[in-house]
Formats: C-alpha cells, sequence, structure tokens
C-alpha cells in the first residue's frame, strides 16, 4: 500500500501484513478458536514459528517452565497473546533491522503485555488493547523507512512525541501517529485500536481522551502503560485525570495496572 501525505508530495509506502497474519486474523475472527489448527498455521511458517518459541520463552512472560512447541506456548499464555506475538514479529519483520529501531521494538512489547493484560483483569477487549499497545509507535518505523537520515536526526533531537510529531509533519506534511494509524487500518485492525495510536500523542500532551475514539477505555490503558513504563509514581495522578473521562473506576484501574507491573516486574527480576 503506497499513502500520499496529505501535505506534502510524498508516496510512503506501508507493508502489508504477512499472508500467515491475514490467515491468523481470520482463525481470530471465530469466538470459539481452534488452537490445534492456530497451532499448525503458526508452525508452517517456520520462520515466524521459530521467533515466536524463543520470544514465549523470554523472561517478559514468565512462564515457569519452557514451552517445547507452539500447541504448549498457546497452552501456557493463551491465543490472544501468542497470536499478538505473532503480529509482533510480523510487525517488526515488514522493516528493515536497524539499531535505531529497536528500542520502539522493545517498547511495543512491554506496552502491548501491559495493555492486553490490564484489559484482561477489567475486562475489556484484550486483543484490541494489544494490539493496540504493539503498533503505537509503528509509524515510526514506516517514516525511518521512507527517510532514514532525516527522520533517524528527529528521532534523536525531539524532546518528546508531540515535538517529534510537529517536526515530522512541517517535513513530510504526517506524523507517525496519523500514519501508524493508517497502517493499523490497512492491517485490519480493530478500530478501537486505530483510534488509540492515530491519538496517543495528543491524549498523553492535553491529558484528554479523543472524542472520536470508538473505545475510549483502551486510550485509558496507553496513557496508564506509557505511565508505568515511564513514571510509574505518577500512577495515581493519571489514573485521576482519565479515568472519569472513560467512565471507568480509579481504584480498579489502579489495582489491576499495579497488579500487571509486579506480575512482569517478577518475571523478569526471576530471570
Amino acid at each position: 500500500m503506497t499513502l500520499a501525505a496529505p501535505t506534502a508530495d510524498l508516496q510512503i509506502e506501508l507493508p502489508t501484513p504477512p499472508q500467515t497474519l491475514a490467515a491468523l486474523s481470520r482463525l481470530l475472527a471465530d469466538e470459539d478458536v481452534n488452537m490445534l489448527e492456530m497451532s499448525r498455521l503458526i508452525e508452517h511458517d517456520m520462520s515466524l514459528a521459530a521467533a515466536m518459541m524463543k520470544a514465549v520463552n523470554s523472561p517478559l512472560y514468565g512462564l515457569r517452565g519452557r514451552a517445547q512447541n507452539v500447541q504448549q506456548a498457546i497452552t501456557y499464555l493463551g491465543t490472544r497473546e501468542v497470536a499478538a506475538m505473532c503480529y509482533e514479529i510480523g510487525l517488526r519483520a515488514a522493516f528493515p533491522a536497524a539499531a535505531m529501531l529497536q528500542p520502539i521494538w522493545d517498547r511495543a512489547a512491554v506496552r502491548g503485555l501491559l495493555m492486553g493484560r490490564l484489559a484482561k483483569e477489567l475486562y475489556m477487549d484484550a486483543w484490541c488493547a494489544h494490539t493496540a499497545g504493539l503498533f503505537e509507535e509503528c509509524g515510526k518505523a514506516a517514516l525511518f523507512r521512507y527517510a532514514p537520515e532525516a527522520y533517524g536526526q528527529m528521532l534523536k533531537s525531539a524532546n518528546d512525541d508531540s515535538e517529534l510529531v510537529a517536526m515530522a509533519q512541517a517535513q513530510f506534511g504526517i506524523g507517525h501517529d496519523e500514519l501508524g494509524a493508517r497502517l493499523c487500518e490497512s492491517w485490519g485492525l480493530d478500530a478501537g485500536a486505530v483510534a488509540c495510536v492515530r491519538y496517543h500523542v495528543q491524549m498523553l500532551a492535553t491529558h484528554h481522551l479523543p472524542t472520536q475514539s470508538p473505545r475510549r477505555g483502551i486510550c485509558v490503558l496507553s496513557a496508564l502503560a506509557h505511565t508505568l513504563m515511564t513514571d510509574p509514581a505518577r500512577l495515581d495522578d493519571v489514573a485521576l485525570a482519565y479515568a472519569p473521562q472513560a467512565m471507568l473506576d480509579q481504584t480498579l484501574l489502579l489495582k489491576g495496572a499495579r497488579r500487571v507491573k509486579s506480575k512482569i516486574d517478577s518475571a523478569l527480576a526471576d530471570a
């Protein structure tokens, strides 16, 4: 898919999802996901299966034992986390390997896991939340692939994402927030995840949830995950600012966020 940026004569190519992910998406559309069929689909793509097994046995997921195959991984973690892991691997593989992009992918893995598990704690759509977290910064990878030198310099010099978006809009006519949302749309992600990616920079800068979002609670989880990853001491203030806007219980949000973060931290510390 080639995207013409709105205010500049640019042709920014967005990667299409790998065939395995397209087939996986169709499987996930069924409420009663066939775990055996899912494991066979992943194992058929040998490079994806190898990368997924490496990821699933990493400290981040905190398994007590070691998964020996894809079906075991699905049994231990569930279809949603394994599918999200495949999407994460597919997204990374869609862009050239570059040291400057590695922190983006590292944050994506942690953010997606935080948002997905917190959504599960709060009986929200965990798949929507997990994919929103994974894809939140994907527009940066797309812009870096388009203009590695110019955008690489922006990544180094910008003080925060608001400044980075302003710089990209001035030079390319589009920021990573909008570009990332368009990539999410082209990959068929849920509208709530698309909106979270599109408005996350604006939301963090203004502390106001977007009225356009069909699932404002997912945006709240994005703000909580960002806070847990950057400044956990502000968690109470962030929950107080965002929870009422989405009509969510602040106390439940805080308990869930701390519980999820504690489990992930313990898994990493044990490793």
